[in-house]
């Protein structure tokens, strides 16, 4: 019972981070308009949670071992709700993009130690696998009921409380903690080593590299701003791996980058993932700013998008056996980029609402079949010395790269001072080359794994 009891609370801390990755989708237009910024600034708002729970997130998992699981989850749980509050009561946009900063780094704490806390709990075998289940569905709902609270929540209490809503949830989970999760003993300082400059960095990169990106099309903005980023970014990225080869304890052991499978099908994640996360941002761009709807009536509009994403989850499991992860990767890409091709279409056509209804069931498609195709790739062939390493990189590789999309594909495609074309248009066709890239990546990749596999 206590067991059980500690996964209701885990989930539910599971459920409310994922939830945030999408219920702001809805709100950006309200948001904006509260605070007076437009719709390329509103990206932050996005993409600031992502990259850095996606830049810690590796940290986060080593700091368990530093501190310990128990008091590591406290204090990941304690920032995640600190910063929700925060969020819920920023008097301006900068103050909100700092506690949407500050979530990411309260997930990528949290999450590891939560993870950690349900297996030790549950024994390995049936049970086990139960408790990892009910995991999995909650972080699938979380990210797929957030477009319909987003609109809910923000037509009737206003878009604050898709913030404030989960700060008594949370503290629930801190009270359960305590109460219910034994005190662990830290691992010892050798082996707990942290590798706290190759994390700055890993999250610095991505971060420079959006404001680079987001700067860039802002009107009256020098062009020097702009390039100073990007290469404060490519030295972030030099930097790190200058590090990762030193580190005696690195994060990521430069060894790993030698798998080029792991490699074409984590750069393949970052193109799927940029690409997906920038489609919701179109449809909530075009349904609200386009079409004049409502945040009730755009949540409602997205809900076949929720229901087609659980099918997918559903369905491809069973795919994946019967077509080949590669397969599976390959439809995903095309039907990310079908989706992608209808949003242009319909933007350009100034179609109805109901006209989406194909890109949004090739969405749950492409985020179905390409991203769980892709999973199992990064993860083939691991050991249990690199289990965790693959399963945290690929993880990074989905949230970095989609905020790294959306910051390119929204940031160049909504900047006038860049162009003079459709906004819509110019994000997707940008969208439909990164996947058109990432299938070329992975088609190669296998071509030379069978081709290995054959010679020996």
């Amino acid at each position: 019972m206590r067991a059980w009891l500690v996964l209701c609370a885990m989930a539910m801390l599971q459920f409310f981070i994922a939830v945030d990755v999408t219920v702001v989708n809805i709100a950006l237009p309200s948001i904006g308009a509260d605070l007076g910024v437009g719709g390329q600034s509103l990206t932050w708002v996005v993409v600031g949670y992502t990259i850095t729970g996606g830049g810690l997130l590796m940290l986060g998992g080593r700091l368990g071992d530093l501190l310990g699981r128990r008091r590591t989850l406290l204090v990941g749980t304690t920032l995640f709700g600190a910063a929700s509050l925060l969020a819920g009561l920023a008097p301006s946009f900068a103050v909100l993009v700092v506690a949407r900063l500050v979530q990411g780094a309260g997930e990528a704490i949290a999450l590891p130690a939560a993870m950690a806390t349900i297996v030790l709990m549950f024994p390995e075998g049936p049970r086990r696998s139960r408790a990892l289940s009910v995991w999995a569905a909650v972080a699938s709902c979380g990210l797929v009921l957030g477009f319909a609270l987003s609109g809910i929540i923000t037509a009737h209490l206003g878009w604050r409380w898709i913030f404030l809503i989960s700060v008594p949830f949370i503290l629930a989970v801190i009270v359960a903690a305590i109460v219910l999760v034994q005190a662990d003993r830290p691992a010892s300082r050798e082996r707990a080593r942290l590798d706290l400059p190759g994390a700055l960095l890993l999250t610095a990169c991505p971060l420079l590299f959006t404001y680079a990106a987001v700067e860039a099309g802002e009107p009256g903005t020098s062009p020097r701003v702009s390039l100073v980023a990007l290469a404060g970014a490519v030295l972030a990225a030099a930097g790190f791996v200058r590090i990762e080869s030193r580190s005696p304890n690195p994060l990521v052991p430069l060894t790993f980058f030698a798998n080029r499978a792991r490699m074409s099908a984590n750069l393949t994640t970052m193109l799927l993932s940029g690409a997906l996360s920038t489609s919701f941002l179109l449809f909530t761009f075009y349904l609200q700013h386009r079409l004049g709807i409502g945040p009730l009536g755009a949540g409602l509009t997205m809900l076949p998008l929720a229901v087609a994403l659980i099918a997918a989850s559903v369905l491809v499991p069973r795919m994946l056996g019967r077509w080949g992860a590669r397969t599976c990767v390959l439809a995903g890409l095309g039907a990310a980029a079908g989706a992608m091709t209808v949003i242009a279409l319909v933007a350009t056509l100034g179609a109805g609402a109901a006209w989406l209804l194909p890109a949004m069931l090739l969405i749950a498609a492409g985020m179905g079949f390409g991203l769980v195709g892709l999973q199992y790739i990064a993860v083939t062939g691991a050991t249990d010395e690199d289990a965790g390493i693959a399963s945290g990189v690929q993880r990074a590789a989905d949230q970095l790269g989609g905020a790294s999309g959306v910051a390119v594909y929204v940031g160049i495609g909504f900047a006038p001072a860049v162009h003079a074309g459709d906004p819509f248009l110019i994000a997707a066709v940008l969208a439909i080359a990164g996947l058109a890239v990432g299938a070329v990546v992975i088609s190669r990749s296998s071509a030379t794994t069978e081709l290995q596999q054959q010679a020996e």
